[in-house]
């Protein structure tokens, strides 16, 4: 009975007791203890702070301030962008000019070359006809028998091109590495004998009819000839004769000077002279157009501008001379052929020679040149040459 009367007594006061202290418990922690900021709530309180800013930047009332302030920033940007602009302007005036001054200064401590005058934009020399001897990197040997032969050599090389209209010079290009001991050995020779043409092309024995279209290109555009000449270094020539042979067409506007031929088309790969095109020349046995051999042709100085003009689309053959003649045989030209610019060697030129039918070369044709020529050509000069002093009395 004493315990069930105190359950009852307890739970009915209890209440009573409970809220006093609840009440006291609150009023005690909201005074003592401030509860801490998680990082959260720091940042989302940050970001609260923030979007009330934008919000407050977002105002009607504050936007044409900010404007203003936009088209001043605008404005200042501008004006940095002309700035840069003109600076930019001025460094460029300025490597302009200092270009200039080195050009201006190299020009003044650089001599022409008459090889260069197309260069310096100098008028063209005008000429009679220009002579171009094919060489090679290997046959100094075979310049040096010309020279001690047919071609004047030092002041006698310019006088005839000055006063006779007679311009005689090696051809060649340049090998495949550059600046090798092959080039230098040639810019050696020619710094002796001043006597090369150096063309833009590299050598090649496949790329001759490259080097011929190279040559006449090279050759147009430094003299202005009547007549462009292109001979072997393995032949004897007579200037005085050929000369005069060229001064008796040089009323013919278009002409092609040669020994014509028209030789057979070989497709056989195992032959010297093989035509890997043989099949545009029609069935097999065919021969090819009626062309001059290579060994010394000349052409007028309308057919060789056509030449320079056009060489990006003339097609090579694997023989240079057959390349020539397909370029000219569809123009309108004059093929002249004369059987006195391929005699042979001695006694035929010599019995033509005494009866006062002087040649204007003389070769080989079992060799397509004189046959061990740096040993021969010095007897072949003496015994069929014209004499030293008939270029000079030529007529042109």
């Amino acid at each position: 009975m004493k315990n069930h009367g105190f359950r009852k007594i307890s739970i009915a006061w209890f209440p009573f007791f409970c809220f006093p202290f609840f009440l006291l418990g609150m009023l005690v922690t909201n005074r003592i203890w401030s509860v801490p900021e998680s990082n959260g709530q720091v940042i989302s309180r940050h970001r609260h702070e923030q979007e009330l800013q934008i919000v407050s930047e977002d105002n009607p009332i504050k936007r044409p301030a900010e404007k203003r302030d936009m088209m001043t920033e605008v404005y200042r940007t501008n004006e940095a962008i002309k700035s840069l602009d003109k600076k930019i302007t001025m460094l460029n005036m300025d490597s302009v000019e200092a270009r200039n001054s080195r050009e201006v200064h190299s020009s003044e401590n650089y001599t022409p070359s008459v090889e260069s005058s197309v260069q310096d934009n100098l008028p063209k020399k005008k000429m009679f006809m220009v002579i171009g001897i094919n060489t090679a990197f290997s046959s100094r040997r075979r310049r040096d028998s010309v020279r001690e032969t047919w071609m004047p050599r030092g002041e006698k090389l310019f006088q005839l091109e000055r006063e006779k209209g007679i311009v005689v010079r090696f051809m060649i290009g340049h090998s495949a590495t550059s600046n090798s001991i092959l080039d230098r050995a040639i810019d050696s020779e020619d710094s002796l004998h001043k006597d090369f043409l150096r063309l833009e092309h590299i050598e090649g024995y496949h790329e001759l009819s490259a080097k011929t279209k190279a040559f006449f290109s090279t050759a147009v555009s430094i003299w202005d000839a009547d007549f462009y000449v292109k001979i072997d270094d393995d032949v004897h020539v007579n200037l005085g004769m050929l000369a005069t042979t060229l001064a008796y067409h040089r009323s013919k506007p278009r002409v092609y000077i040669g020994c014509m031929k028209s030789g057979p088309v070989l497709s056989s790969k195992a032959v010297k002279y093989h035509e890997p095109e043989f099949w545009k020349f029609g069935e097999e046995g065919n021969k090819y157009l009626r062309h001059a051999t290579g060994q010394i042709y000349a052409i007028s100085k309308d057919l060789a501008n056509y030449i320079a003009n056009n060489q990006p689309i003339l097609h090579k053959y694997a023989n240079e001379d057959v390349s020539l003649g397909t370029w000219l045989i569809g123009l309108e030209v004059e093929h002249i052929d004369d059987r006195n610019m391929c005699c042979g060697t001695p006694p035929d030129c010599e019995w033509k020679a005494q009866a006062g039918n002087m040649c204007v070369a003389s070769f080989d044709w079992s060799c397509s040149g004189i046959c061990k020529s740096v040993e021969r050509i010095k007897n072949v000069h003496e015994k069929c040459g014209e004499g030293s002093a008939a270029v000079w009395s030529a007529l042109i």
